[in-house]
């Protein structure tokens, strides 16, 4: 299998994951990772068990799809417009998963309530403004919300989550799925108790070297 394929093959892969784990529901979201110049991503409309690698549809740095047969996901234009503005970023999850979704249809971004919020790279997990799928408008929105952080809810949307790969930024989509349950749970709770920037800053200023081996 060439290398491009064997990307095809972790894009179903990590959709067929999204879906079956939850995070997305049915055909709902969408992944892509870089390639080259370019991207490859889900293709509209398709359920992801029932997808081959030639469905998987390459998006060249223009914006246009090679694909004569399969047209990519609505979405496309985000997933564009973020490998381009935010060179390291080589895998992108989006997806509608129940905590994440309920918190951007209540237009809520999810704040520092627990110290793990610092692994979308921030003191918060920000929220895109509303606008229509599919639009330039909404990538706009999704740009410039991921501005310094590595997800964003999307308001009355879902989530999109970046990684340094596929399978990151899925692991990713999980994390805020997680967070975005508890933080409902605290809420309902009645409490909303928020770390300082200060203790967030040590936070992520220990992640950097988070899960990092030292050798022998």
């Amino acid at each position: 299998m060439n290398d491009q394929n064997s990307l095809r093959q972790q894009i179903i892969d990590c959709a067929i994951a999204m879906s079956t784990s939850g995070l997305s529901p049915g055909r709902s979201g969408n992944v892509s990772a870089r390639d080259g110049d370019g991207f490859l991503i889900t293709p509209s409309g398709l359920a992801y068990a029932d997808l081959a690698i030639e469905d998987i549809v390459y998006v060249d740095g223009a914006g246009k799809s090679a694909s004569q047969e399969r047209a990519p996901s609505s979405e496309w234009r985000f997933h564009h417009d973020i490998y381009h503005s935010y060179k390291k970023t080589g895998g992108i999850v989006h997806c509608h998963s129940r905590h994440a979704t309920a918190l951007a249809c209540y237009n809520m971004e999810i704040p520092a309530f627990h110290y793990m919020v610092a692994a979308a790279g921030g003191n918060k997990i920000p929220i895109a403004p509303y606008a229509l799928f599919g639009t330039q408008e909404l990538s706009d929105h999704v740009v410039k919300a991921l501005d310094g952080y590595k997800a964003s809810l999307m308001q009355h949307h879902g989530l999109v989550a970046l990684g340094d790969d596929v399978l990151s930024a899925l692991d990713l989509a999980h994390e805020v799925e997680d967070l975005a349950a508890q933080y409902v749970l605290v809420r309902a709770l009645g409490g909303d108790q928020i770390l300082s920037d200060e203790q967030m800053d040590e936070v992520i200023e220990r992640f950097k070297s988070y899960g990092k081996q030292d050798s022998i």
